[in-house]
C-alpha cells in the first residue's frame, strides 16, 4: 500500500445515479451505499468518494450549487485493461470525451468520458 493514498470527493447531483455509474465504468463496488454519501471501492480500497451537492451534514456545503459541476476537475484512473474498460464504458452508455488515443507526454493510452454531473474521467492504461 503507498505511504500517500488520494481519496478524492466529488459534489453530485444524484448519489445513488453516480455510483452505479462509476461501479459499471470502474469494476468497482459501493462501499458505504446511501442517498448522501458513497465510496467507490477497487480491490477493497476507496478510490472515490460522491457526496450529494445540496446537503451540508457536519461541515458546511462543499460545492456552489450555482456553478456548473464538472468545470475545471479531471479525474484520473489508471485501468489494468483499457479495452476492457472501454467495454464496460459502452455498456454504461457513458458519454465519450475522446475516444481512446495515444498519449505521447504520459506514453500510455487513455480514454475521456463525461460523467452524468459533467466530470472528465479519465481511463489511462497503465
Amino acid at each position: 500500500m503507498p505511504r500517500l493514498l488520494p481519496q478524492p470527493l466529488l459534489s453530485v447531483r444524484d448519489v445513488q445515479k453516480a455510483s452505479r455509474w462509476y461501479q459499471q465504468v470502474l469494476g468497482a463496488k459501493s462501499g458505504h451505499g446511501g442517498d448522501e454519501y458513497e465510496q467507490i471501492l477497487a480491490d477493497g480500497v476507496m478510490v472515490l468518494q460522491l457526496h450529494v451537492l445540496e446537503e451540508a451534514h457536519h461541515h458546511r456545503s462543499l460545492a456552489d450549487p450555482r456553478i456548473p459541476l464538472g468545470n475545471g476537475v479531471a479525474v484520473w484512473f489508471a485501468v489494468d485493461d483499457l479495452d476492457a474498460a472501454q467495454a464496460r464504458a459502452e455498456k454504461a452508455k457513458a458519454r465519450v470525451e475522446k475516444p481512446i488515443h495515444e498519449n505521447p507526454n504520459a506514453g500510455h493510452r487513455e480514454l475521456w468520458l463525461r460523467d452524468a454531473d459533467d466530470y472528465l474521467v479519465v481511463l489511462a492504461g497503465r
